[in-house]
């Protein structure tokens, strides 16, 4: 697990250069063109655990990371480890507030199972 969570710290590391160098174009470009990654050996790590891990690299990552570098984050750990991971940024407009979250298969794996609920689906990546 170690590996993993030091794995997520460099993601949320890139993704934070992204967003200070080129802002949110930047990474919106990023995410778009990072492909799924096939796995050599025909095994995957499980989705739940690769968000697990990037949930610890957050608890010690030195700054506030906010959702759509942490969501950004987990897409690309979860799409370099073989997973088909959308990103999904959402809004909602009375009080007017957005996030950002990912799913795969259809099912919420770095956030709250009710997103959708909450929130109308503006983007997907």
């Amino acid at each position: 697990m170690t590996d993993l969570v030091l794995e997520s710290f460099v993601w949320l590391i890139r993704v934070e250069l992204m967003m200070w160098i080129g802002g949110l174009r930047s990474i919106h470009r990023y995410v778009r063109a990072y492909k799924t990654r096939l796995s050599v050996d025909g095994l995957r790590r499980d989705s739940d655990k690769l968000s697990r891990a990037m949930d610890l690299a957050c608890a010690f990552y030195p700054r506030r990371t906010l959702c759509l570098q942490r969501s950004a984050a987990t897409l690309l750990l979860l799409r370099h480890h073989g997973w088909n991971a959308q990103l999904i940024i959402g809004a909602q407009t009375v009080p007017f507030k957005s996030h950002a979250w990912v799913e795969v298969n259809g099912g919420v794996v770095s956030d709250k199972p009710y997103m959708r609920q909450m929130y109308q689906v503006v983007e997907l990546l």
